[in-house]
């Protein structure tokens, strides 16, 4: 018996388009921002990546998947229909509204620990969630916690506890 867990984590680490959002990730912490790494894969192709710039542009907006969208430009709603949005993080309200209205049927997030969007809801409007447990992920986001307490709390719209 294949224990979920450790499938799904061997799974992330060999997956070329999970390692491009985390190499996003780690370029957005290198930056001095919040280590979330997003790409967009279209017909098993990367048309996209972005990460979190809200520290960088002094932007209210720029999350790691709004910034992916973002490089993207405009895209046929056919394109968007046949998508995959990666993220290191399970995307917020926000980035998961954007997901929805450009109908996006697939995300895969690296992790869902530190911090977790409205899945249910995003499940219930017909959007497959693969969420990967990835330790590197969450290790990225444990460090910034960690250091960086009301940075984080900034980026989530909450007070620092």
């Amino acid at each position: 018996m294949t224990n979920k867990k450790n499938s799904q984590s061997v799974e992330s680490e060999s997956d070329p388009f999970m390692r491009a959002a985390i190499a996003e990730a780690r370029k957005g912490l290198a930056e001095g921002g919040i280590p979330i790494g997003s790409v967009l894969v279209i017909d098993g192709r990367i048309i996209a990546r972005g990460h979190n710039r809200r520290v960088q542009n002094g932007s209210a907006i720029l999350h790691a998947e709004m910034d992916c969208l973002e490089a993207a430009g405009r895209l046929t709603p056919d394109d968007y229909r046949r998508a995959t949005l990666y993220s290191t993080l399970s995307p917020c309200d926000m980035c998961s509204g954007a997901a929805l209205l450009y109908k996006i049927p697939r995300i895969v997030i690296g992790e869902n620990k530190s911090f977790q969007g409205p899945e249910e809801y995003v499940r219930s409007r017909g959007v497959e969630l693969d969420i990967r447990d990835n330790d590197e992920c969450k290790s990225l986001m444990d460090q910034l916690i960690r250091e960086k307490p009301e940075l984080w709390f900034e980026d989530i719209g909450e007070q620092n506890a």
